[in-house]
């Protein structure tokens, strides 16, 4: 008989990503945010609950480690079918993804979790023995894995969690992993200038660049309890918004008149002054992240949408290892995107994130 039980009655139930202790309901903040339960029985449903104003989210899942579904997520308060008709007295993996980014400008746009309901039991999910942490951009939200190379709609239709080197990265360690991204932002400011969007600023909380009062409600702007869970791995993967803001107009704020714009000198060169405002970013970036994670190997990645800020952000790093002695930090270049691999709004695809994930996979064996 089917019976209906609130997560928070749930003890076998594993959290992924970064969210509040709340479970009355789960709410789902991040990329690939979810929950993963095992359970018996015929039939699996969750129940959701959607809120947007602008960009509706998108969920996958997978069964017993097997991508089955993906889909758009309406408004409303509704029951979700994961499985059915499956052999009552197998015990299922099942994982629930949320697909689309944290989305700063959508401050409404959340998935929550209030129940489950099955004919069966639960059973304990096994600990993973890794814990890796992304932390990005677009590339790192997984943004243009969907849609023809054609598309350039910024939609969350083209978002996925399940396709990206994130992911891949994960499952070839068979790591748990969370994502802290953002597309159009960098480690200094965003692709067009805009200082307001440098994600370091918000990593000390759990999901403070929502900008809303719901947001605020959810608990979002709170302070993260970092001890709660400690990764192995930090894997950083910003730049790629800071190189195309030397290419963009002066950011305006329109309200105070604010102005901000990453310069280039007569002969195409960067602007030495705005180089060093962008390195002490990083450096003041890997001192939280050491800071927060002590005990973590942090890599510094860079390359998957071109290579013009490489030297720039390697000097950095190196900067950074030489005056601290930190020796557990690191830069990877990651491939680049060509023809042959591109996916949708010209980004990279999943033969591209393929690849990071492959040469990443590699790379974080050779420190375990």
């Amino acid at each position: 008989m089917l019976r209906e039980i609130l997560i928070k009655d749930v003890p076998e139930i594993k959290i992924h990503g970064r969210t509040t202790d709340c479970l009355e309901p789960l709410t789902l903040f991040w990329t690939a945010s979810g929950f993963e339960c095992n359970v018996s029985g015929t039939e699996f449903a969750v129940e959701v609950e959607v809120t947007y104003d602008t960009f509706e989210p998108w969920f996958s899942y997978t069964v017993n480690g097997d991508w089955i579904g993906r889909q758009m997520l309406p408004k409303g308060r509704y029951w979700v079918p994961l499985f059915r008709g499956m052999n009552a007295e197998s015990i299922k993996n099942v994982h629930f993804y949320k697909d689309l980014q944290a989305m700063s400008d959508d401050g409404n746009s959340y998935i929550h979790i209030h129940a489950l309901k099955s004919d069966g039991s639960f059973y304990p999910v096994e600990e993973k023995a890794l814990k890796l942490e992304f932390i990005g951009d677009s590339i790192t939200s997984g943004e243009g894995l969907f849609g023809a190379k054609k598309e350039e709609d910024w939609i969350p239709m083209f978002f996925s969690a399940l396709r990206d080197y994130a992911y891949l990265t994960a499952k070839e360690l068979d790591a748990q992993y969370r994502v802290f991204s953002q597309s159009g932002w960098g480690v200094y400011n965003t692709w067009d200038n805009n200082l307001r969007g440098a994600l370091p600023k918000y990593y000390r909380q759990i999901c403070s660049l929502m900008f809303s009062e719901k947001n605020e409600r959810l608990g979002g702007n709170r302070e993260h309890d970092f001890k709660s869970w400690q990764p192995d791995f930090v894997i950083v993967n910003l730049g790629t918004n800071d190189a195309s803001s030397f290419e963009q107009p002066e950011w305006v704020d329109e309200k105070t008149g604010e102005r901000h714009k990453m310069r280039k000198e007569p002969d195409g060169s960067y602007c030495k002054e705005d180089i060093l405002c962008l390195q002490k970013a990083v450096k003041d970036f890997l001192h939280t992240l050491r800071e927060c994670n002590p005990n973590a190997k942090i890599i510094w990645c860079y390359g998957m949408l071109g290579i013009n800020l490489q030297l720039e952000l390697c000097g950095a790093v190196s900067e950074y290892v030489s005056e601290t002695g930190d020796r557990n930090v690191s830069y990877l270049q990651l491939p680049n995107t060509d023809d042959s691999n591109v996916g949708s709004r010209s980004h990279p695809g999943y033969l591209c994130h393929k690849q990071a994930a492959e040469v990443l996979s590699k790379y974080i064996r050779t420190l375990m």
